[in-house]
């Protein structure tokens, strides 16, 4: 399942708001220019950037200098949690700070973490830092996310790194040979990828592996229920920017391990899909596409027959509810019936092997290419038919149908 991070449907503020804004904005311009910024905000910021060319540095005496005595038990235990992580950035952006009382301030803070061989600009989240003024000089003196940011892997425990020939696999408690299990399985995956796609694309896969359900939605920043029949998710920024961070394959230890061998390899060859074609997912692609997309790589070349891949259609199908239209993006929520939510899977994966099977696997690739390129929701998935196919929607729609009571009924 792929996720993006941030706004996944960006739609058009209406006039009235944006005018509001506006007039907001040149409110808060001017009283801006009439007082101006705590001296705090740059010597916190001086603080943070020392702290966090410690960490690079991996100089713990240095990284503990920042935190209050009250605080240094704290600041050690993440020192050392992230001693496992292999950074190439760290860094703090103070946006702005708020006094709580005399010597005392909070701190609004993005804090970005790069990952070496991975990440090729920071992965931000946002922090509040609170600090208390000492001699002249600011400690902090606690820190947590931001409403509404994720929690990172190692602030939920002690972290286990793993490398694989093409995979980097970061875990909190979880045994190591199961870390190892994970990384052969996401190094056998970039090639099957790479068959199905094309080579152009990092062919390097980064999952984290959390302790528990509620831990995998603290990573989310979401409720962990939602994602209890999951067994993995793919979060990605869904802006096309060169220096963008790298996808992370999130995977549920609950739902994971209950499978075998072969769907955890066909979980983890899903989830690289969407690592490999992130560069041309957007929010012009529907869902029914990236993840029939996913599903046709992973199980591409492999033995498994529609009738045995997709049995809730197959029911569906024989039960004479062939289903009228391709699944809509609220079809893929995770908080409904979840027969409904498989049908949905299955009949995406199905339009994709359609598509590969009548018009070749190089269209299949084709077509996701230009409904991604498109520049928006509206047209994008009816140019691509008419302009790679050769075909409409209606057209489509009919040959999917009789495809799948070919291959179902």
């Amino acid at each position: 399942m792929e996720q993006g991070r941030g706004a996944r449907r960006p739609g058009a503020a209406p006039l009235a708001l944006l005018l509001a804004l506006a007039a907001l904005a040149a409110l808060v311009g001017c009283d801006t220019a009439a007082r101006p910024a705590d001296p705090a905000l740059h010597e916190v910021q001086a603080l943070l950037d020392r702290h966090a060319e410690a960490l690079l540095d991996r100089d713990e005496t240095a990284w503990l200098a920042a935190a209050d005595p009250s605080y240094k038990a704290a600041a050690r235990a993440e020192f050392r949690r992230l001693a496992a992580v292999p950074l190439a950035g760290w860094r703090y952006r103070v946006t702005g700070v708020d006094r709580t009382g005399e010597g005392r301030l909070t701190a609004r803070v993005e804090r970005g973490h790069r990952v070496e061989g991975y990440d090729r600009g920071p992965l931000d989240a946002g922090r509040v830092m609170e600090l208390a003024e000492r001699d002249g000089r600011w400690y902090v003196t606690g820190e947590r996310p931001a409403e509404g940011a994720p929690v990172r892997l190692w602030e939920q425990g002690e972290v286990t790194a793993v490398r694989g020939a093409r995979s980097l696999v970061l875990g909190v408690g979880q045994d190591r040979a199961r870390l190892a299990e994970i990384a052969r399985l996401a190094d056998r995956a970039v090639p099957a990828v790479d068959a199905a796609w094309s080579p152009q694309w990092a062919r390097r896969v980064l999952v984290l592996v959390p302790a528990s359900l509620d831990d995998m939605g603290g990573l989310l920043a979401a409720d962990g229920s939602q994602y209890r029949g999951i067994a993995a998710v793919t979060t990605g920024e869904t802006e096309r920017r060169a220096d963008a961070p790298a996808d992370r394959v999130i995977v549920n230890p609950d739902a994971y391990g209950v499978l075998g061998g072969f769907g955890r390899q066909l979980v983890l060859t899903h989830e690289t899909v969407h690592v490999a074609t992130r560069a041309h997912t957007s929010p012009s692609t529907p869902v029914w596409l990236s993840e029939g997309f996913a599903d046709w790589a992973a199980y591409r070349g492999g033995d498994r027959t529609p009738a045995q891949a997709a049995p809730e259609l197959r029911r569906a199908v024989r039960a004479g509810e062939l289903p009228a239209a391709l699944p809509e993006d609220a079809d893929f929520g995770f908080d409904g019936d979840a027969e409904a939510l498989a049908r949905a899977y299955e009949s995406g994966w199905l339009a994709c092997a359609l598509i590969a099977d009548r018009w070749g696997e190089d269209r299949l690739t084709a077509f996701y290419r230009e409904v991604g390129a498109h520049p928006g929701r509206d047209g994008a998935v009816e140019n691509a038919l008419r302009k790679v196919l050769d075909t409409s929607p209606e057209e489509f729609t009919a040959k999917w149908r009789a495809y799948l009571r070919d291959k179902l009924a």
